[in-house]
């Protein structure tokens, strides 16, 4: 098989992929982009809700929390509590599904009085934006479809780039300005194909960063081999396991107990910590996760994390942040390096670029396809120059 052949073939599979993918890789691009800067747009829309004024009053704790807060019939079971070290900062509060499989909206409280204080603006919007970019608004959300076709799509994403940097390969390659400049003087098919393959060797890295990581939410063979791959061996980083309870089930039938937890977990990290987020079980189990962001996190995966039984008050186990190899960073930073976020704002501010820019790829790489049609199309001779035998 020649050159030309090879790259034909290349040329075959990258339209191939990306006409069956186009629409799929379009809404996960201008989502991921609408998402890159949730936090801050939460911040600004919902200010007047996330701040108290400090006093001197001691602040409830989680139990008081949740038990004022049960007393109003409008809100459901409790799923989520997170609490900060600042005296001015509101606690918000999360629930869980209802049995139609709604879920309520958030509020924010005063941790003083357990004072309601909102919901907070732009919640179920980014909500529904994570839902199409994870799932594509499939039912099931990450147990139904939309989770396999989207990993699917960036299967086909590594396949589309790996072809189209070899299909591009110039005769001059190491000229700078043949990979980075389209030629704006260009019009019609070779305007779109400079634009096209330039925004493309532009974008590749990010992508590339992009898929390698939203595969991790798509199939479990890969998470589970990114873990074998990236972590320590179980002997070494199995957490501590809990001592069987001697009498089951008169410890379920014990209720919860959150400030035992909280009063566990303040052993443990003092005043170190800046947001707590303490995770209740969700079915019958008794043993509570609390997240832990220290003052100093340069982006969320930056955590330590603990699980504590909201019976006894022990310690189940603990990670800490300090104590991961590289490996293990990544492994718990996943989020923030698909997003961009592990480099700070210019990281998220680059990332919410190249994700924006997939439908420019989409709708310039339909152009192009459409366009060598076109040119392949065999011309018909007009009729007055047929001849009787032709």
């Amino acid at each position: 098989m020649n050159k030309h052949s090879i790259k034909a073939a290349l040329l075959q599979v990258h339209s191939v992929f990306g006409l069956a993918l186009s629409l799929v890789l379009g809404l996960v691009g201008i989502t991921g982009a609408m998402m890159s800067f949730e936090d801050e747009i939460g911040a600004s829309l919902n200010a007047g809700i996330m701040r108290v004024e400090a006093r001197s009053a001691p602040m409830l704790t989680p139990d008081e929390l949740i038990a004022r807060l049960q007393t109003n019939p409008d809100f459901g079971k409790v799923s989520a509590v997170t609490m900060a070290s600042d005296p001015s900062a509101a606690v918000r509060i999360r629930f869980a599904r209802s049995e139609g499989g709604s879920r309520p909206s958030s509020i924010y409280v005063d941790p003083y009085d357990a004072r309601v204080l909102g919901t907070p603006r732009g919640e179920a919007f980014f909500a529904t934006v994570r839902k199409l970019h994870r799932w594509l608004l499939l039912p099931g959300d990450a147990k139904g479809y939309g989770r396999q076709i989207t990993g699917v799509a960036a299967i086909g994403l590594i396949a589309m780039l790996i072809s189209g940097i070899v299909l591009r390969w110039p005769h001059r390659a190491g000229s700078a300005k043949i990979w980075l400049k389209p030629n704006l003087t260009l019009r019609g098919r070779g305007f779109h194909r400079s634009l096209h393959s330039v925004a493309g060797t532009w974008v590749l890295p990010v992508y590339l960063v992009m898929v390698l990581t939203g595969l991790w939410y798509s199939f479990d063979w890969y998470k589970n081999g990114a873990t074998w791959l990236l972590s320590r061996s179980p002997t070494v980083a199995a957490p501590m396991k809990p001592k069987a309870a001697r009498d089951v089930d008169a410890v379920d039938a014990r209720p919860l107990a959150l400030d035992r937890v909280w009063s566990a977990f303040l052993h443990e990290q003092g005043s170190r910590f800046a947001t707590a987020q303490l995770t209740l079980p969700a079915g019958a189990g008794t043993v509570v996760r609390i997240r832990s962001w220290p003052r100093d996190a340069s982006h969320e995966g930056a955590r330590d994390e603990f699980r504590i039984d909201a019976v006894t008050g022990r310690l189940v186990s603990s990670e800490i942040y300090a104590d991961k190899t590289v490996g293990e960073r990544m492994l718990s930073s996943v989020l923030d390096i698909h997003r961009g976020s592990i480099f700070g704002w210019p990281g998220k501010l680059l990332f919410m670029v190249a994700a924006a820019l997939m439908p420019l790829l989409v709708v310039t790489g339909i152009l192009l396809y459409l366009s060598r049609r076109r040119h392949r199309r065999p011309s018909r001779p007009p009729l007055g120059s047929l001849v009787p035998g032709e």
